[in-house]
């Protein structure tokens, strides 16, 4: 699912990081090394259809690298 993140993030939340992330090593082969951490947050969003909707997101992210791999974990009412 496609979808573009409409202003700001909020409530933005540390979920893991380094080797709490069970991901590390596919993100350092695929990124590169860095301090990884995976992070939610809540923010609107417009999906491929033109809806807008609020939508609790995951992402990875590491300093220099940025963030990777957005994507919707749930809708929110």
């Amino acid at each position: 699912m496609d979808f573009e993140v409409i202003g700001t993030i909020a409530n933005i939340e540390v979920i893991a990081v380094g080797r709490s992330i069970r991901e590390l090593p596919r993100l350092r082969r695929v990124y590169g090394t860095g301090r990884w951490r995976k992070i939610k947050g809540v923010a609107t969003v417009r999906l491929d259809d033109g809806l807008l909707c609020k939508a609790e997101l995951h992402w990875y992210e590491a300093h220099g690298i940025g963030k990777r791999e957005m994507k919707i974990q749930r809708f929110i009412t």
